[in-house]
């Protein structure tokens, strides 16, 4: 596939990284020499210094043979028109846009991104997706990592086996034969910062980070088996109210009526402004390292501190003076990859990568064949993936037992008319099904071929 990114900061970054990881013929174009010349440097990809919307740098990039445009800049309108220049000009079949300004995307105005206006493909928010995934961990505290396929009835969620941990020691294949009515397979499994997908024999030991594909139904009974029963947060404490933070104490407002929120932000004239869009929840303006700050929002007495600026040290310090001052449970927006594994040993509960969230949406729409959904994980080792099996897939109307799976992928759930069906041996795969699967990025091609046409291809 042939793809022309605009823009060059960390999301444009990782996209290209993440695609010419895998073989795909991947240009650049950023306004900044330096972002072109560190990506020409570091990946295996084309490098255009010029501004993304303008015909004549798209054209030297090769708009006219692209199969896909995502527009990435920091700017919403150059991003729009770099679309619309691109269908217009070259007919790039596929264009993706970041857009953050809520006010475009607004229900009264959804007929703006048709093709008839500006011909947008898929439109991505920042501060909608990644709010949505923080109320999503919010709302199954216990798990590191939550994402929803099949219309929300299955969830892959990533737990911490800690040394209390019920299940640990013991073989996977023993976990059917203690809960033989359990909803929920393992998939996925990060062990010293290596991960792999198990065998049946395989154990979990403490200090392991499980994957685990499982029927909505059953995520708090899951979360229960593996050591985990913390209650729902009734009293939040968000660090940052910029758009993610604003957006993130509007919807606990709207969706959570037992739930009580308070805002710490720094800017004075911001504070005033989004203190004025609430109903119930309390605006503090302040440092969330001022630990006097901390104490008059009352985090000793707090469920859960949520860190949202736009400071990755900020929101990993604010956690950890937050935790020492006794707040339950914390969570940080993390742009840094590097820093997690920083936060997990300061005690941080979870945290929200953005431009994995980004970077996930827009592999939905690379991914050949009838892929619904795709979760990148652990910065794109692996993935979760939803796909659909056609009439030509070779895994239709065969046992799973015979079905040769590419090694370090494993099948989760299967969603068929509404119904959640977990796989075994004897469960055949059905023309139209939506099946779950997790796989390491190495064998990512080979999901897609199997949802294609037939194992002839690999």
């Amino acid at each position: 596939m042939k793809v022309v990114i605009c823009g060059a900061g960390q999301v444009g970054y990782g996209i290209a990284r993440h695609l010419s990881s895998e073989q795909n013929d991947v240009t650049v174009i950023d306004s900044s020499p330096a972002l072109v010349s560190a990506i020409r440097d570091t990946l295996d990809v084309r490098g255009y210094v010029g501004h993304g919307a303008h015909p004549d740098v798209l054209a030297r990039a090769g708009a006219d043979e692209a199969d896909m445009i995502v527009a990435v800049t920091l700017y919403d309108e150059v991003n729009m028109v770099a679309c619309q220049v691109a269908h217009s000009l070259f007919n790039v079949p596929t264009k993706v846009a970041r857009v953050r300004a809520q006010s475009y995307l607004e229900k009264h105005w959804a007929n703006l991104f048709s093709r008839e206006h500006l011909p947008i493909d898929v439109v991505i928010s920042p501060e909608v997706e990644v709010g949505e995934m923080v109320l999503s961990r919010m709302a199954m505290p216990g798990a590191e990592d939550t994402v929803r396929f099949a219309d929300g009835e299955v969830l892959m969620i990533a737990v911490l086996c800690e040394e209390e941990c019920p299940v640990v020691d013991t073989p996977l294949r023993q976990l059917t034969e203690l809960f033989p009515d359990l909803q929920a397979v393992v998939v996925g499994i990060r062990r010293n910062s290596r991960l792999f997908v198990p065998h049946a024999e395989d154990q979990m030991l403490a200090g392991d980070l499980a994957y685990v594909v499982v029927d909505r139904q059953q995520v708090w009974r899951t979360l229960n088996i593996f050591g985990h029963d913390e209650g729902l947060a009734n009293r939040v404490v968000i660090a940052g109210g910029g758009n993610i933070g604003r957006y993130v104490a509007m919807a606990i407002e709207a969706r959570r009526a037992r739930t009580r929120a308070k805002v710490i932000e720094l800017d004075r004239d911001r504070a005033i402004k989004i203190a004025n869009d609430f109903k119930d929840t309390i605006v503090l303006q302040g440092s969330a390292l001022d630990q006097d700050i901390l104490k008059e929002a009352d985090v000793r007495d707090a469920d859960t501190l949520i860190a949202l600026t736009n400071n990755d040290q900020v929101n990993i310090l604010s956690c950890a003076m937050a935790k020492r001052l006794g707040c339950t449970r914390t969570m940080a927006l993390l742009n840094d990859s590097h820093y997690p594994d920083l936060a997990h040993d300061l005690g941080i509960d979870a945290y929200v990568n953005p431009r994995s969230v980004t970077i996930s949406k827009i592999l939905q729409h690379v991914r050949r064949g009838r892929i619904r959904g795709v979760h990148a994980v652990e910065d794109g080792a692996a993935e979760g993936i939803e796909a659909e099996a056609l009439e030509t897939s070779p895994l239709v109307g065969r046992p799973l037992r015979s079905v040769e799976f590419p090694e370090g992928v494993r099948v989760g759930a299967i969603y068929r008319d509404k119904q959640v069906i977990m796989p075994n041996g004897d469960v055949q795969i059905e023309a139209g099904d939506r099946v779950i699967l997790f796989a390491l990025a190495d064998r990512v091609k080979q999901v897609e071929m199997l949802f294609r046409v037939s194992f002839e291809f690999f």
